[in-house]
Order: C-alpha cells, then sequence, then structure tokens
C-alpha cells in the first residue's frame, strides 16, 4: 500500500492550510486521499454523509445493486486490497458495495483525513496567494492550493415539484436517500413515482410486503435481468487468471460506448440478431447487449431488432396485455437511456396486489393528505417512494458555490451548458478538478475504473508541476470549447440524442439540454497525448511558493 506520508496541514488564523481538499468519500473521492497521500500531499477531505461510501451510502433501499459484475466493480490498482477482498454475488447488492467501500477507506487509514457530517458551501479561488479558499457548512475554512471535485455523478436527488407533497400525512422516501434503519411496508398501502433503475430495482420488493403498491409510470424503460447468482470459487480463479489482461486493457484501453466499426459495420440478419439477444438474455446483465453488435446504438435497423426482442419478452412474461403493453418502451432507441437490470421486474405486475398508473393517460395532478390524485382516479396510500433519481453528472457541482478567476461563478459559466476540458478541468477555474465531471466517460461504462484514471492523471500532473516548479494549471479557452464540439459531435453521430434521458438533463426543469458524458472512443489515448504533448490545451502559472509547502 504504501508507506504513510506524514500529515503537513497546519491550522492558523486564517484557517486549515493544506495542499489538496478532496470534497467526496465515495471511491473517486477515497482514492484521491490515498493518492494524494502517497505522492507527499498534505491533503483534507471532506464528506456530507458521516461515513465513507458516496451514493452507496445513500441509496440502501431493497433491491439497491450495481449493474457492474462486482469482480470488476472494484479498484483495480491494488493487488492487496484484490486479495484480502472476496465479492460473494455477481452482482453486488448495496450492503456489500458499503462494506467494501468501508474496508478499502480502513485499509488505506484515510478516515484521519476525512471530516465527515459536513457539506462544503463555498469555494473561492483568490489569485493573490493562488489559494482555494474552501468553506463548509459548519463554519470551517480551508485553504489549499488544489481542489478536487469527487463528488459523484450520481448523488443530488431529483424530486419532482408536484402540488400537494407537503400536505400528505403518510411516510414519503427518496430511494437516493433511504433510511439506515430498514423500512416496514407489510401490510401497508403503498405508491412509487418513477421506473427508472432504482424505481424497477426496488418496486419487486417492496410488492412482496405492501398490502397494495401502485406504480405510477411515465415513461416505460427497456430492462434486462440481472441473473444474479453467488460467485463460485471458479469464478474467482477465472477472474484471477484473466486479471493481468483486464489490468492490460484497462492501462491501453481505447473502448467507448461507441466503437471506431460502428459506423462501417453490416447489419446482420434479423435471425442472427435475435439468437444472440436471446443468448444474452439467458446470460444476464447489460454489458453484453450494449455491444451485441457494434454498430447497435448507431444504426436504427440494428437497434430496432433488439427493441423488438426486449418488448416480446415483456408480452410473454406478463400476462395482462394492456399492462404488457404501457410497461413496453416506445419512442426512443434501446440503450440510449440508461438500460435498467432487474430481477422479477416485469414478473412483479401479474401480482394480485401491484397496480401501474400509465401517467401518460392519467397524469398525477395533485398528492392530497390521504394519497395521489390523477386526472381520473384517487389513490389511497400509507406511504410514498419517489424513485425519481438524480441530477446527474453537474448537480453536485452546481450545488457549491464555486467562484474562480475574477469573481467568476461556475454556475454562471455552466448556464448554457457545462464546459469542461476532457472533464477534468474548466477554464477560468485554476486548480480545480472534477472527477468524472461532464465530458468524460463519467457515468457511462465502469465508474471505479473511470475514477481511478481521473485520479491516476491528476497525481501525474500534480508531480510534473511540483518538478517544473509550476503553480497553477487550467485549460485554456479555445481547446476547452474544441472538446466540447468534439464531446457533441461524437453523441451525435448516434443514436443517444434521440431519448429524452438525465444524459442529457432533460429530467431536471431548466437544465440546459447537452449530452454530458463522453461516449467516443480513444478518451484515454487522447489524455495520454495531450499529457505528452506538453499538456496542450492547458495553461500553467508560475508559482508563488512551491508545492508541497503547506503548513511548513
Amino acid at each position: 500500500m504504501g508507506a504513510s506520508v506524514p500529515e503537513r496541514a497546519s491550522t492558523n488564523e486564517a484557517g486549515v492550510e493544506c495542499d489538496v481538499v478532496v470534497v467526496g468519500a465515495g471511491f473517486g473521492g477515497l482514492y484521491s486521499l490515498h493518492k494524494m497521500r502517497e505522492i507527499g500531499m498534505a491533503v483534507r477531505g471532506i464528506e456530507a454523509a458521516p461515513d465513507v461510501g458516496g451514493t452507496w451510502y445513500w441509496n440502501r433501499y431493497p433491491g439497491a445493486r450495481c449493474d457492474v459484475p462486482s469482480l470488476f466493480y472494484s479498484y483495480s490498482w491494488s493487488p492487496e486490497l484484490r486479495r484480502e477482498w472476496r465479492w460473494t454475488n455477481r452482482y453486488a447488492g448495496q450492503e456489500e458495495i458499503l462494506a467494501y467501500a468501508r474496508f478499502a477507506a480502513d485499509r488505506l487509514d484515510l478516515r484521519r483525513l476525512i471530516q465527515f457530517d459536513t457539506r462544503v458551501a463555498g469555494a473561492t479561488f483568490d489569485e493573490k496567494s493562488e489559494r482555494w479558499i474552501v468553506e463548509t457548512d459548519r463554519g470551517d475554512r480551508l485553504r489549499a492550493r488544489f481542489v478536487i471535485m469527487a463528488t459523484g455523478g450520481l448523488s443530488v436527488p431529483n424530486t419532482p415539484d408536484i402540488p400537494g407533497v407537503a400536505d400528505f400525512t403518510g411516510a414519503i422516501y427518496h430511494t437516493a436517500r433511504w433510511p439506515q434503519e430498514p423500512v416496514d411496508f407489510e401490510g401497508k398501502r403503498v405508491g412509487i413515482i418513477g421506473t427508472g433503475s432504482s424505481g424497477v430495482q426496488v418496486i419487486p420488493m417492496i410488492a412482496k410486503a405492501a398490502s397494495q403498491l401502485v406504480v405510477f409510470q411515465r415513461t416505460p424503460n427497456f430492462s434486462v435481468p440481472a441473473r444474479n447468482r453467488p460467485l463460485t470459487d471458479a469464478d474467482h480463479k477465472s477472474f484471477d487468471e484473466g486479471l493481468e489482461t483486464y489490468l492490460a486493457s484497462l492501462e491501453q484501453s481505447d473502448f467507448g460506448r461507441v466503437p471506431p466499426t460502428a459506423f462501417t459495420a453490416e447489419v446482420p440478419p434479423r435471425d442472427v440478431q435475435w439468437a444472440r439477444y436471446e443468448q444474452l438474455w439467458q446470460e444476464g446483465g447489460s454489458g453484453g447487449f450494449l455491444k451485441a453488435f457494434p454498430n447497435i446504438l448507431v444504426h436504427p435497423d440494428v437497434n430496432e431488432v433488439c427493441a423488438d426482442f426486449v418488448r416480446q419478452k415483456i408480452r410473454e412474461t406478463v400476462k395482462n396485455p394492456k399492462t404488457a403493453e404501457v410497461l413496453s418502451p416506445s419512442g426512443y432507441p434501446f440503450g440510449v437511456k440508461r438500460l435498467c437490470v432487474d430481477t422479477d421486474y416485469f414478473d412483479t405486475y401479474n401480482r394480485s396486489n401491484v397496480d401501474l398508473v400509465n401517467l401518460r393517460e392519467e397524469p398525477i395532478e395533485r398528492i392530497t393528505a390521504s394519497g395521489v390524485d390523477t386526472a381520473s382516479r384517487h389513490f389511497e396510500l400509507d406511504a410514498l417512494v419517489f424513485a425519481t433519481g438524480f441530477d446527474a453528472v453537474t448537480g453536485a457541482l452546481l450545488a457549491v458555490d464555486i467562484q474562480g478567476r475574477g469573481g467568476a461563478t461556475l454556475k454562471d459559466a455552466w448556464s448554457e451548458g457545462p464546459r469542461t476540458y476532457l472533464g477534468l478541468t474548466v477554464a477560468g477555474f485554476p486548480n480545480l478538478f472534477t472527477i468524472t465531471g461532464p465530458g468524460s466517460p463519467s457515468v457511462i461504462g465502469n465508474v471505479i475504473t473511470n475514477c481511478e484514471y481521473h485520479v491516476d492523471w491528476i497525481a501525474e500532473c500534480l508531480t510534473h508541476m511540483r518538478r517544473h516548479n509550476l503553480a497553477t494549471i487550467e485549460p485554456d479557452g479555445e481547446a476547452q470549447i474544441a472538446w466540447g464540439r468534439h464531446v457533441a459531435e461524437v453523441a451525435d453521430r448516434t443514436l443517444f440524442p434521440k431519448a429524452n434521458s438525465w444524459y442529457l438533463g432533460v429530467n431536471i426543469p431548466g437544465k440546459p439540454r447537452v449530452f454530458m458524458p463522453y461516449i467516443g472512443e480513444g478518451y484515454r489515448t487522447t489524455c495520454k497525448a495531450i499529457v505528452e504533448d506538453g499538456y496542450r490545451g492547458f495553461r500553467f502559472g508560475s508559482p508563488t511558493r512551491a508545492l508541497g509547502e503547506a503548513g511548513k
């Protein structure tokens, strides 16, 4: 793991002085703390929750589970962590993932670097001292040369503004802020709003306990079975045997959601596609579907065959034809919204205690003291669950009052949509880094390995700056504009913009419609080439004092 580096942060009348402040203690934040300490930086972490884990601390609703195989949803950089931790299921549940985050924090001795139960209220760049002044909701004041925003792409809950919510006398829950104590729905009449990833996972669980479950659905989502199961010794052995190849693929990774062959590949015959989808359906998991054919996310004809296949599976599973029709997605391509992975989701609608309300036919008019009024009916409820997702990718960044050069705010800079260079930095905000920020692969693919890559890139950059006695780094405005244009052009060549998804921010009223993740090939190759070309597109500033000097 490496020897512990002495903590050199100090406290004076101006507040805590350190080299780096890391905001967030999810997997990206934990690795940031470890890596910054490893390269000799005095580092401090700030976390709003009372414990580590990030989104896996808060999202503890029944059925919460990762859709990336657990053997891969792990830190790749540490042989010790791999050797000492053993996953139990193909797809790990929230409790096991949170336990893994706690294990990593303890094994790496990171808790003493983190201030918990604390939310960053603002961060202001002081141009004279070339320091960030970070202020918290508890009155803390920290001065640091660098700020790493490891706040996560899925961390700020989205709660729709429905009239009458405050009038409801029953219990209200949000999947993204679930209570730590178990919630007992036994014998209760429960309503749930939302059928995205969290809704698809929690609905079957609530249905097993509730006397009545009413699902309020606006847009049906494509979902494929997880086929979750306990991992065997053979599974672990197979993973270990392929580990070197897997790690090499991460180092050399040029893969994106859309491969280079996507635009030249032939359209396979329908029967060939159908057979492949049947095989993947039986195997379970989303990854195979999204890579079933290289052009599945760019060619409408290929995509529609897959969509037809899933709709056919829904009709085969759901006994009521009208319910099956309401549950069948249409009007947007397969896989361009977050593809759901479920256990018994569609089967749940065969239960006598489950009702599906099509909000396209009868929208919610208001929430009352006793339940929900739609345009045509009233539903008496004892509890209400919002499974309405997040203000994704940018929500947590814009929740902090970040002010860069000349007092310019990040909120104003992003008023027409987020602008970054590589999803890592923002022009006008020196020494501010965003882990898996907009304009990077971010929430596409395996978020843990995406976080790792960004942290490693930042560590290499800070080491370069210390070696060359450089004080500040920020992107050139033109380079940032060019990167944003490239991110948009890549997305526009695909089917992704044809759905109103949270990738585009359309679930948040007033949010600019901008495709936020980078889904093309070659992201890591591009980043590496930029570094090798003298950090092309970046501007460095001369120092007022050397790096690694906080507290001396």
